[in-house]
């Protein structure tokens, strides 16, 4: 965006804004790549990212930017290089615990199985000096996966599209060497295939400059040594053709009421996921005519919203937990707006009604 000769460039993560400016032409997607970097530095400090740590951490973060940058100029965002000169301490909000079970994070997930760490044990910070003094060499891997859909009005699958990453939050001491070993049976593109068994395919994806490639084609093994903190070692993505049944089947009911000029729009979504896995910030949008004027819902629990979007003329359903094997639902009244033309042939005149 530009505003009387000022560059205005900004990304998104949890919820807040990261905003910078620039009076001459600069690369947008350089600044970008240094605000998700910031952003990303903040989460290894502070432990977690939302508007009560950036605020009780102001201090901390003034001083992130001041190592970064230098008259503008970046210097570094290489978190080894920064420890060296970052002395503010973090200021939590409440103490880390492995046994807090409430906090539902990234890493980690809300079960009771000994095998996955709780959340909590993931979102403390990685560089303050208690968390050295009591820190284990530990290493939180997600597969985080988003999924976009097109559904037509009869409920067919019209497009699929899969963008996922593996994301990892390291403990571990700087030049510690890694090895993940993949499925030997992943194949990248529809002509690579490996194995006897199903073929776990992606149609593309990329690696994070730390990681080395050298076993990755014969025994698909991922060796790195990676930096302290968090950082995305892979992206995959996928389209149409997936290997499996997707996770959510929706019911749509669309019917006339004939005594109004409103469409009552009836979806049922359902999650086929297993019981003890959730779906999260699932959004619908649902196109409506371009004469609807309002909207009224009602929806089947608090954790949902919907609005109409008249930018888009859509209506967005938000649901920000959806538990595997439970099932939604949202009546949708849509009131438009019609102009009927009504002619008088004994006058020869033309009446717009305005219902």
């Amino acid at each position: 965006m530009n505003h009387e000769g000022l560059h205005f460039i900004h990304v998104r993560q949890s919820g807040l804004y990261f905003v910078a400016t620039a009076r001459t032409n600069v690369s947008p997607f350089t600044i970008i790549e240094f605000l998700n970097r910031f952003a990303s530095l903040i989460k290894d400090y502070c432990g977690t990212l939302n508007e009560k740590l950036v605020r009780l951490n102001f201090a901390l973060i003034y001083e992130l930017l001041d190592e970064m940058l230098d008259y503008g100029y970046i210097q570094t965002t290489s978190t080894d290089i920064l420890k060296n000169f970052i002395q503010t301490e973090v200021v939590d909000t409440k103490p880390s615990s492995l046994f807090d079970l409430s906090n539902i994070g990234l890493f980690g997930a809300d079960t009771q199985q000994s095998k996955v760490a709780p959340s909590a044990a993931a979102s403390r910070p990685v560089f303050s000096s208690r968390s050295e003094q009591g820190s284990k060499n530990e290493v939180f891997l997600d597969v985080i996966e988003r999924l976009t859909v097109v559904i037509g009005s009869n409920g067919t699958v019209m497009k699929v599209d899969v963008q996922g990453e593996i994301r990892m939050k390291c403990f571990l001491p700087s030049g510690s060497e890694l090895r993940i070993g993949l499925n030997e049976e992943f194949s990248i593109g529809k002509s690579e295939l490996r194995g006897y068994g199903t073929a776990v395919r992606v149609d593309e994806c990329s690696f994070h400059e730390v990681v080395k490639l050298d076993d990755f084609d014969s025994n698909r093994i991922l060796k790195l040594h990676p930096p302290q903190g968090e950082l995305t070692i892979m992206h995959y993505q996928l389209s149409d053709d997936l290997p499996s049944v997707l996770p959510f089947r929706l019911f749509p009911t669309v019917e006339k009421d004939l005594n109004s000029n409103r469409l009552m729009v009836h979806l049922k979504l359902r999650c086929d996921l297993p019981p003890k896995s959730q779906a999260l910030n699932v959004r619908v949008h649902l196109p409506v005519p371009k004469n609807t004027i309002s909207l009224s819902q009602e929806l089947s629990s608090p954790d949902q919203t919907a609005e109409l979007q008249q930018s888009t003329k859509s209506i967005q359903w938000v649901i920000s937990r959806f538990p595997g094997g439970s099932q939604l639902s949202a009546l949708f009244k849509v009131t438009l707006y019609w102009k009927f033309c009504l002619y008088l042939a004994e006058e020869k005149n033309i009446w717009y009604l305005n219902l």
